[in-house]
């Protein structure tokens, strides 16, 4: 695979993080799920923004967050995602490309006037859980016709983000970057998103882990909402049967890899919880950038655990230590 361009193409919901502290109560009087992504119009967007005091704008999105780690890391990256020629999309271009992510995905035209760059307003309560509010904007609008097939082709790696099946266009692209990606020798990773996601979509999630996929991202919730098995060991069981590569997260467990009959168990790093918001995404950019660099599972998966443990130690789902000398300081390389 080393004679592709890219180690990892992401695709997914192009996004800025609009970050507030809340109380619980504030959850409990807004109608907010805590924990949980919930999909909202622009007004109720509007709404919360207003009500929920300071808050911090960061370039957000999952597939988003995964690939940026990858490129603080020095991976080769890019990124497929749609935004708006407005104030926002300008901010998510600048902040992905300033990391050495290519991304080149058209904006939406500026007199196109019935939606805007895709935002998610991220409540975070004083327990550090995270409860997303997105609207979805332009994002949702990603279709077969932003893929580049070449683009697909130069990857060792496509990673595609679970929450974009919640459109049936996107679905249709993840399907024609497959195709063109595992055409040329490349393999297909999946983040699974949200288990509100999996039960809106289960089927469709299903029939690409099995027929597709090489390597699945997920949490123990996710897994066992895919596979709705009582618990985690069961849903890895039927995973492991499916998928050449589960990676799953365990919160302050780390996160158990699975590849065949074998399962490795990554701790998570010691670090504070502030702010869970893009735990997961780290982590997978963490064990791809490892993977992608030939080491072994266990390396993997702890290169992901201490990416999740950097993200959650601050507010907001990018890096602000650097990843490179945080592996040093792990004895990771």
């Amino acid at each position: 695979m080393s004679e592709k361009r890219f180690d990892v193409v992401g695709i997914g919901n192009a996004m800025v993080d609009v970050l507030g502290r809340v109380t619980d109560q504030f959850l409990e009087e807004n109608g907010v799920g805590k924990g949980v992504m919930t999909l909202i119009d622009a007004d109720r967007a509007i709404e919360l923004y207003g009500k929920m005091g300071p808050a911090q704008e960061i370039s957000g999105g999952s597939a988003a967050n995964t690939i940026a780690g990858l490129g603080m890391l020095g991976a080769k990256a890019a990124y497929v995602g749609k935004v708006k020629d407005d104030q926002l999309g300008a901010i998510f271009a600048h902040d992905i490309r300033s990391l050495g992510v290519a991304f080149d995905t058209p904006p939406t035209p500026k007199d196109r006037l019935d939606e805007e760059t895709g935002r998610c307003m991220v409540l975070v309560s004083p327990d550090g859980e995270r409860s997303m509010n997105t609207y979805l904007g332009v994002s949702a609008d990603l279709g077969p016709d932003d893929i580049d097939e070449a683009l697909m082709a130069d990857a060792s790696w496509i990673y595609l983000e679970g929450y974009r099946f919640d459109g049936m266009e996107s679905q249709e692209a993840f399907r024609k970057a497959i195709a063109a990606t595992k055409s040329a020798g490349g393999k297909v990773s999946i983040t699974l998103s949200d288990p509100f996601c999996i039960e809106r979509h289960r089927d469709a999630f299903r029939k690409m882990v099995i027929e597709e996929v090489d390597l699945l991202f997920a949490n123990e919730h996710e897994l066992v909402s895919l596979y709705q098995t009582e618990t985690l060991e069961d849903a890895m069981d039927l995973a492991r049967q499916e998928v050449e590569i589960v990676a799953c997260t365990v919160g302050p467990s780390g996160a158990y890899v699975l590849k065949g009959d074998r399962t490795v168990h990554a701790p998570a790093a010691p670090m504070k919880r502030v702010d869970a918001t893009g735990a997961g995404d780290l982590f997978a950019a963490g064990f791809l950038y490892g993977l992608t660099r030939n080491r072994n599972l266990l390396t993997c998966g702890t290169m992901g655990c201490v990416c999740a443990g950097e993200v959650i130690s601050h507010i907001g789902a990018r890096p602000e230590e650097n990843l490179k000398d945080l592996f040093a300081r792990f004895g990771l390389s």
